[in-house]
């Protein structure tokens, strides 16, 4: 029987493209933009699109497909499972936020990314997970009734405990280059002991220690960008893919253990994801994530770099 592991963390390789300066959000600070936040999970939830404001024109995706807004889970959500998690940037006019919702009988953990311009939502992206399983190893993922964001995740950082965003997105780049062909070595990050993750719900521990193992070493590739930097709670958001070529068959962790990959053919995890940071260390990680076609790309990505 598959055991989930830590497969989100696991393969990342190689596409980087950092966050790009843009125009601050007129006139949206971030009690402007994390009330639009909670305007569009109402919304949402009552399939009504006039109880936020949205611009004229919204580009929405799903699960890295563009459609006509609203269309997709706007159409079969039925209830919202809380609490939600929002975190906004100011510099950018960008929402993000982490939730659980029902549709119908069926449990699914979201994550949003909405981007704001002068009051209104122009930009709607969704990463949407359930319990869909083909051939490929199923993505972990939590019970409703368990799930919770880690203590003190929404908290600000004392400003003596903060990093630069710069900083920032470099601990996120460092998390996926320790990712991605996985080894044992720590790449441009530091985990604090007690660092947590969660990856569809589903809560891990020890997340250095899986790391120094070299257990995620069939990851081949991450591609990744920085979408969002929430520099008061000390949190940056990215949005990605781990692909797997599905050529490694059997390898050793550092402790001499032999392993078996899990994967056994192409296969991609497609994600939107989340590091929070305190004293230059991570402390949490949350991640959205699912099952994608091998080498997607987001609509989203406009530009993408290779090593």
């Amino acid at each position: 029987m598959f055991k989930p592991i830590h497969l989100a963390g696991a393969a990342f390789a190689i596409v980087a493209v950092f966050l790009a300066p843009e125009a601050p959000a007129a006139g949206c600070d971030k009690a402007c933009l994390e009330r639009i936040g909670d305007q569009y999970r109402a919304a949402y939830v009552r399939h009504d699109p006039s109880l936020a404001p949205f611009a004229k024109k919204v580009r929405f995706t799903e699960n890295n497909v563009e459609m006509p807004f609203p269309e997709g889970s706007w159409d079969t959500v039925t209830k919202e499972v809380g609490p939600a998690l929002t975190i906004s940037d100011p510099k950018t006019g960008g929402v993000g936020i982490f939730t659980a919702i029902m549709q119908n009988d069926v449990q699914g953990y979201l994550a949003i990314r909405l981007r704001v311009q002068n009051g209104r939502i122009t930009e709607v992206e969704h990463m949407l997970s359930t319990r869909r399983n083909l051939s490929s190893p199923p993505t972990p993922i939590a019970d409703h009734a368990n799930y919770k964001h880690e203590p003190g995740i929404e908290a600000v950082i004392p400003l003596s405990e903060r990093v630069s965003r710069e900083r920032l997105i470099q601990h996120a780049n460092g998390y996926f280059d320790t990712l991605q062909n996985n080894t044992g070595e720590i790449r441009g990050t530091r985990f604090a002991p007690d660092a947590t993750r969660l990856e569809n719900g589903l809560k891990f521990t020890e997340i250095e220690k899986a790391f120094r193992l070299g257990r995620y070493r069939f990851n081949d590739r991450v591609r990744r960008e920085a979408i969002l930097v929430d520099e008061e709670r000390g949190i940056v958001l990215c949005r990605g893919f781990i692909d797997h070529k599905g050529v490694l068959d059997e390898y050793t962790l550092t402790d001499g253990t032999k392993v078996r990959s899990i994967f056994r053919e192409p296969q991609t995890w497609a994600f939107l994801e989340l590091f929070k940071v305190r004293n230059d260390m991570i402390v949490a990680v949350e991640a959205t994530f699912i099952a994608a076609p091998y080498y997607q790309q987001s609509p989203w990505t406009k530009k993408t770099r290779s090593r």
